[in-house]
């Protein structure tokens, strides 16, 4: 009885890990109901707010393949406590900022300790979870950037209305350490292996960059996560500049990030069902571009129910948009090759994706700055999904769960 209890605790811990993700995930989405108060208390201005929302991905950008190397030696269980807490650090730092520099400085250190998460959390769930629900796992991993930004949304824009922005940083402070000592408790611990010297932990990731798939994997995802955080991110600015107050951009913008999180879990239904991952990503992509356009081309100052149209226009543009996370990531964890690294090839998808991240909110910003207002965000989004489409068509696979008759056998994929 004990070691069944044992084996039932590992199976579940893949729980621990998604729950660690949202956790992390949330310290992205603190911030763009904050940002009129920050604007108004620290005199950021427009540009600056983009920034903000961006550097958070940075290290992303520039360290997933170090912390990769970091996984490799110290173990992925480790490296994501350690992500942890300098989440929780950095938001502690941000509550004491007084001006745009420390705080974005506190941004960063934020965005290392998500790095340290993300990079980790697909191979960990890919280890520890049962094969009949691995699609079900990484379809709810998928979702977790919805997820939080649906709760962190929600959340601040209630709070925000009530209490300063230094102290829900120093609630979300306790929110990122909150999943630590689960972790500790759940997720068992990382394995002793000569593989883990830095030398051959190396070789592993050098194996792994040499492969042309996780770039790909990792482009097509850029081309989601741009246009994805420069919308919902500014979303609350955008209802704002149109008259909006309250608690309203808020929530509006809460449920456009949470119908993002329904749309990746439903894409890891319907991967088991045999879908194949090509056709999922370039309808998702042609949706979103075309959602983008309804959104923001038409003047809809001019349209009576300007908030309900422009918000189902962008919930459908989110809700879409879910199947490519999920697709993707369930792509990622079977990518690795022969010989290779799994936290290398995650930690080279988060760098592109998180270029994607880095850069949205940037172009949209400067977009709306050069135009005197938001509608010629849809060329951003068309774009991006224009090349995510071209990026889609080199991918391949279908993640049926295992029968009797193929249990033992690994998830097709095709490495066309």
């Amino acid at each position: 009885m004990a070691v069944k209890a044992h084996a039932s605790r590992i199976s579940r811990s893949w729980t621990i890990v998604v729950l660690a993700g949202i956790s992390a995930g949330l310290q992205v989405w603190k911030l763009p109901s904050a940002i009129p108060q920050l604007r108004d208390d620290l005199s950021i201005t427009l540009l600056q707010a983009g920034t903000l929302l961006g550097v958070v991905q940075l290290a992303g950008m520039l360290g997933g393949l170090a912390v990769s190397l970091l996984a490799e030696v110290i173990g992925e269980r480790r490296c994501l406590s350690a992500g942890l807490i300098l989440l929780g650090l950095g938001s502690a730092t941000g509550a004491l900022a007084w001006s745009a520099a420390p705080l974005t400085a506190s941004r960063a250190v934020e965005g290392a300790g998500l790095v340290m998460v993300a990079v980790t959390g697909p191979g960990l769930i890919r280890r520890h979870t049962p094969e009949r629900r691995l699609n079900a796992a990484i379809g709810l991993w998928g979702a977790y950037q919805g997820i939080s930004a649906f709760a962190g949304l929600m959340a601040s824009a209630v709070i925000l209305q009530v209490l300063p922005w230094q102290v829900w940083w120093w609630i979300m402070a306790a929110v990122a350490l909150a999943p630590l000592p689960l972790v500790i408790a759940y997720v068992p611990p990382d394995e002793r292996s000569r593989a883990r010297r830095p030398a051959m932990a190396t070789k592993r990731i050098t194996r792994t960059v040499r492969s042309r798939r996780p770039w790909t994997v990792g482009l097509a995802f850029a081309c989601y996560t741009l246009p994805w955080m420069a919308v919902v991110g500014f979303l609350p600015t955008v209802y704002q500049d149109s008259g909006i107050t309250g608690v309203v951009p808020g929530v509006l913008t809460a449920a456009v990030g949470g119908v993002n999180a329904i749309g990746s879990v439903v894409t890891a239904k319907i991967l088991q069902h045999g879908v194949p991952a090509r056709a999922l990503l370039i309808s998702a992509f042609v949706v979103m571009g075309a959602t983008s356009v309804l959104a923001f081309a038409p003047d809809w100052k001019a349209v009576p129910v300007e908030t309900t149209l422009r918000f189902l226009c962008v919930a459908v543009f989110s809700v879409i948009g879910g199947a490519i996370p999920a697709t993707l990531l369930r792509t990622a964890v079977e990518l690795t090759p022969e010989g290779g690294s799994t936290p290398a090839a995650i930690g080279l998808i988060q760098q592109l994706f998180n270029a994607g991240s880095l850069a949205g909110p940037g172009i949209a910003a400067w977009l709306a700055s050069l135009t005197g207002g938001w509608q010629s965000t849809w060329l951003m989004t068309c774009a991006s999904s224009a090349v995510g489409i071209a990026l889609s068509l080199h991918l391949s696979g279908r993640f049926a769960p295992p029968t009797p008759s193929r249990s033992s056998r690994a998830p097709s994929y095709s490495r066309s």
